[in-house]
């Protein structure tokens, strides 16, 4: 008879111990970080993760006005789904091993296609405001947008980042002069872009703002007080640091959504774009194109680029998905005029799929908050940050060395868009 094999369960495992030597060359400890702002930062691994830190540490109400938009929330909701429901199609065998992720956007060479949005009420988020956004913009070699609404001065940003591709953002309001005025600061102070926002003729149905009397200054009932009492720091820089205002106007002492219908004209409409293209000498982009005619319109009226976007969701419900939308305007002002995109990205993919889809450049609103509430200037950082290292991922596992590499045969939307 032939040998038995003997019962696995009776082979006996011959153990080694090792010394302290292997137990070094296995165990490897956790730089330790003394700070707390810099060890949070350090383990956000996506914008998703800074969220989650900006919702610990900000207030519900400068949350909220963050994270929320108008109504039910499908016009974000809607945008996010675009991204999600995309499928690239990779190319494999390419030598990836660098990859450039420049564009030339306006004549000029910026490091990445993407951008910070205009964002109101920055301060109010966190104490750094414009500044951090404008500085962190201009160390990664991106452009940054101040708002009509921030709390900072057009004087200010230029001031802190001389160096930066600096826009500045303009909603025309029932005060011709004033709007004028602010056209012609910006001119003085050196401003690259002008970013005219046309999808305001009143202020969306913003819901979480409206409960939580969303002012500025900041409304103390009872509920903020308390919301507020697990967030010192949030407290402490509002109550140690220059009052809040909006730097580009007069004090106001009411809601957003008041303020909004209080000065923006509903009766604007494309003679006056013509009007400010013959008033600002720059570039002109207009924000807020939904619709595939109104883009060719805003071309032929002076427009040098056009911002497919839904106002990150917040002005009308079930609005246009830009992403969606981005193919045929490409195909009837594709070469005209540049096409940029935002609304919904919070991804380095999502950037680089609207530029395989024809996008020529990006914008970003709700990531760059949600990194300037988990840590100021370096939160900010820290969001670009991560969106750049996604953005560089994902070209290589794409096989494209540039973005002039990408092209819509690397993207396959995965459901019908009716």
């Amino acid at each position: 008879m032939g040998k038995r094999s003997m019962d696995p369960k009776k082979i006996p495992i011959k153990r080694v111990f090792p010394g302290f030597h292997e137990l070094a060359a296995l165990i490897r400890f956790r730089k330790l970080v003394l700070s707390p702002k810099r060890r949070r930062l350090s383990r956000a691994l996506t914008i998703q993760d800074l969220r989650t830190v900006a919702k610990r540490l900000t207030p519900q109400g400068p949350f909220d006005y963050t994270d929320g938009a108008a109504d039910s929330e499908s016009s974000l909701t809607r945008a996010r789904v675009a991204f999600e429901q995309i499928e690239f199609q990779p190319r494999v065998l390419r030598n990836v091993s660098q990859v450039d992720l420049s564009v030339e956007m306006f004549g000029k060479r910026v490091s990445m296609p993407m951008g910070i949005a205009p964002t109101g009420f920055s301060r109010m988020m966190q104490t750094e405001g414009e500044i951090a956004g404008c500085t962190a913009a201009a160390a990664a070699g991106i452009p940054f947008c101040l708002s009509t609404m921030g709390t900072r001065s057009i004087e200010d940003v230029v001031a802190a980042a001389p160096n930066g591709r600096n826009f500045f953002q303009l909603y025309m309001w029932k005060d011709r002069d004033r709007s004028m005025e602010l056209v012609r600061r910006a001119q003085a102070a050196g401003v690259d872009t002008l970013v005219l926002t046309v999808d305001v003729p009143v202020a969306g149905a913003r819901l979480r703002d409206v409960r939580n009397g969303m002012t500025l200054p900041p409304s103390l009932s009872a509920s903020t007080i308390l919301n507020a009492i697990p967030r010192p720091g949030w407290w402490f820089n509002l109550l140690t640091t220059e009052p809040l205002k909006f730097a580009s106007l007069a004090q106001w002492k009411g809601t957003v959504a008041e303020l909004l219908d209080h000065m923006f004209d509903p009766t604007v409409g494309f003679d006056d774009l013509k009007w400010i293209r013959t008033q600002w000498k720059g570039n002109l982009l207009v924000k807020g194109i939904q619709n595939v005619d109104d883009a060719e319109l805003a071309v032929a009226a002076g427009a040098d680029g056009v911002i497919l976007s839904s106002h990150g969701g917040r002005q009308l419900d079930r609005a246009p998905v830009p992403l969606y939308l981005l193919p045929e305007v490409v195909a009837r002002i594709g070469g005209k005029a540049e096409i940029h995109l935002d609304t919904g990205i919070m991804h380095g993919s999502d950037v680089i799929a609207s530029i395989a889809c024809g996008a020529n450049f990006t914008w970003i609103g709700r990531a760059y908050l949600y990194g300037l509430m988990s840590g100021g200037r370096e939160g900010v950082d820290r969001a670009i940050e991560i969106l750049q290292g996604q953005m560089i991922r994902t070209m290589k596992l794409l096989g494209a060395r540039t973005l002039a590499d990408l092209s819509p045969d690397h993207v396959k939307f995965l459901r019908n868009r009716e």
